[in-house]
């Protein structure tokens, strides 16, 4: 390298750091020790700390401030800037406290960090100490350091200081407004947000993207998709039409807003999408329960060559949770290795929810172990996973595990609902009630309506079903639809027909246009053979307009899903599904399998009964899985009813006859049968 003089050299520095080389600045150091005397000149030791510390080398950057034996405010702040920038929150307070020890005063570039970095370490104490120094010196009345020490107050919750600071501040620039509505915002109260940009804008301030921003998500969090559009409009008239931050924050908040009609308009406004706009579509179609578009999208944007990031692939995946499409979560977590992102913690997560909702808790169990690092959704998810799938005593285990000291993960509402719901399935009826009483005193949670349903499901479950409607008539709380339809899935299990008929009468009062309770009620009434009340049911739904969703089930099979209806004939396979019913009843039948004809819910002859009740949607799903699916794979079958009696039973015998592993996912919980028996404990 030929003699540079010591501006080119400073150059050079600055130009390694521009372009993030490394190389290129220790190199210019090098030259820099050869050709010079030492100690170096102080601007270049300053250039070198300013490089060495962005570059985030710490060591390297307190080794040359060490050797410059006239270290100014300009020094000590390149460090401390640098420690800031690059998450080093503690080292740059210690920094700050030595450049005081050397009695080197700051200046209004070095407050704005020390306030930064306490308000990241969450240290109000650090915080108000530097406040005081930045009061002493008369730097507070500087735009930057006032907005920097509001900031700190709110990001350590100290709200009466932070608007005390907010108040005083001589002037104001737009990024202290732009701090105050986002933390507002983060803080949980958004209509503050709402009321600082109205006075923001009657004080004659021009919002830049973040103001929108900000009062984007202060519109998501009120749910006030009229201000929310009323601002979409005012986007479009001060310019800001085409700028893409805008236009993702919108594409959230009309998602958020349950508008995905929306959200896809601004979308395709859009004319230079980056990565944060596919994943805001995706995730607003997952909020809205599009989950097929959801898929769609992302198969869309990996086609344009977007980079599946970590918050995209765990949308995504709850999509494919929503669809229990296993195929496809599995392709999904095959991206999330090939980008490195399956160990992010909240792809992690989503990936366990996945293989959990989608009947896999091999593969569930198999993520979660394999998470570097877990937080309470993980757990939660884990716990969930084993309870809907019938494996109660090993989420009961997995809570056991996650609340003793080596992990000490306090469980949340979320968790106890599992638990409890674990404790259903497992028939603990004690050791369920010993959990909800003590949920208050021993974990700070207060019982809601799914605890008390949860209860309700656990008593009915155990057939203590008038022990169950009495504990209702004693809750504190107005029962919910999930409390009085935990009661009345109990009363149809186990024929308590007049008490069922009671929980009826409720749920009609509470949701009169559910198909679902009616249907039960009648089914309740024919399966106990009074078919003039049954029919007076589904009589009185005809009266006030009311229609039974069609039941469906379906199969994917080869990337493709087949759905089927009861006595559907139309499959192109049909006759060998036809065939693969009769083979199937036929030894069946020599195996003592009898047809449960409560279920067929019309008041016809025996054989009739017989013929209604084989031909289920769910029947001729499977049919269709055994001459379609590989030997040895599980048949897995979705249905969007719960799955009845009768087809519970003969997927029971059928389980043991083929000698496959068979799982129905209904609207309800899993069903894996194997071997002749179900996870569920036969209630379904």
């Amino acid at each position: 390298m030929p003699f540079l003089t010591p501006n080119s050299l400073a150059s050079l520095v600055q130009s390694a750091l521009s372009t993030q080389s490394t190389r290129l600045g220790r190199a210019a150091h090098a030259q820099m020790i050869r050709t010079l005397d030492a100690p170096l000149p102080s601007f270049l030791s300053n250039h070198l700390v300013n490089m060495y510390s962005k570059l985030d080398l710490p060591d390297s950057a307190q080794l040359v401030l060490q050797l410059n034996p006239s270290r100014s405010v300009v020094t000590w702040t390149a460090l401390i800037a640098g420690s800031v920038q690059n998450g080093h929150f503690a080292s740059a307070i210690l920094h700050f406290a030595n450049m005081l020890r050397e009695s080197v005063q700051p200046n209004d570039f070095t407050f704005p960090c020390a306030f930064k970095a306490s308000g990241s370490l969450r240290l109000p104490a650090t915080g108000k100490q530097v406040h005081a120094l930045a009061v002493k010196a008369g730097q507070i009345c500087d735009v930057f350091v006032g907005c920097s020490a509001f900031d700190m107050y709110c990001k350590t919750g100290l709200r009466d200081e932070a608007r005390k600071v907010f108040d005083e501040m001589p002037e104001r620039n737009l990024a202290t407004w732009n701090a105050y509505m986002s933390n507002a915002v983060l803080d949980g109260r958004p209509q503050n947000a709402v009321y600082k940009f109205i006075e923001f804008l009657r004080a004659g301030g021009e919002p830049n993207s973040i103001t929108f921003c900000a009062f984007l998500n202060a519109c998501s969090d009120t749910s006030n998709l009229e201000l929310g559009r009323q601002l979409h409009g005012f986007v479009m008239r001060c310019g800001f039409g085409k700028d893409v931050s805008v236009l993702n924050g919108l594409i959230d908040f009309y998602g958020k807003c349950r508008e995905v009609g929306s959200s896809m308009m601004v979308f395709d406004t859009i004319d230079k999408r980056n990565d944060v706009s596919w994943c805001s579509l995706v995730a607003a179609c997952v909020q809205n329960d599009e989950e097929e578009m959801a898929c769609e999208l992302f198969l869309r944007a990996r086609k344009e060559g977007v980079e599946p990031t970590d918050f995209m692939v765990s949308s995504v995946l709850s999509a494919c949770s929503g669809l229990a499409w296993l195929e496809q979560g599995r392709s999904v977590h095959a991206i999330a290795v090939k980008a490195c992102v399956e160990g992010n913690l909240f792809v992690g997560s989503a990936l366990v929810d996945m293989y959990g909702k989608c009947g896999s808790i091999e593969d569930a169990k198999c993520a979660f172990n394999g998470m570097p690092s877990r937080n309470l959704i993980s757990w939660n998810a884990m716990v969930g996973g084993y309870a809907h799938q019938g494996h109660a005593n090993m989420a009961l285990v997995l809570f056991e595990e996650m609340t003793v000291r080596s992990h000490e993960v306090k469980p949340n509402y979320v968790t106890l609902v599992c638990v409890l719901s674990a404790c259903s399935r497992a028939g603990a009826v004690e050791t369920g009630m010993q959990i909800f009483e003590s949920m208050k005193a021993k974990y700070g949670i207060e019982p809601g309506a799914e605890h008390y349903a949860c209860v309700v499901d656990l008593l009915g479950r155990a057939g203590m079903v008038e022990r169950a409607y009495e504990f209702i008539t004693k809750m504190p709380i107005r029962p919910t639809i999930s409390i009085w339809g935990a009661l009345l899935g109990a009363c149809k299990m186990y024929r308590k027909t007049e008490l069922g008929r009671v929980a009826a009468d409720k749920l009609f009062e509470l949701d009169p246009k559910d198909s679902g309770n009616h249907v039960i009620l009648s089914n309740m009434f024919a399966a106990a053979g009074r078919w003039e009340e049954a029919t007076l049911v589904r009589k009185g739904m005809k009266d006030v307009g009311i229609k039974k969703g069609a039941g469906y089930s379906w199969i994917a099979v080869k990337n493709a899903v087949h759905v089927f209806q009861a006595k559907d004939t139309s499959h192109e396979r049909n006759s060998e599904i036809q065939a693969m019913l009769t083979k199937l009843r036929r030894e069946m039948e020599k195996a003592g399998y009898i047809a449960d004809t409560n279920f067929a819910l019309f008041d016809l002859e025996e054989e009739e009964k017989v013929s209604e009740v084989w031909y289920h949607s769910e029947k001729i799903a499977l049919a269709f899985g055994l001459i379609a699916i590989p030997p040895g794979v599980p048949i897995r079958i979705t249905k969007n009813l719960r799955i009845c009696g009768d087809c519970h039973g003969a997927i029971k015998f059928i389980s043991g006859i083929v000698g496959r592993e068979i799982i129905v996912r209904d609207n309800n919980r899993f069903h894996r049968f194997r071997d002749g028996h179900c996870s569920c404990r036969d209630y379904w």
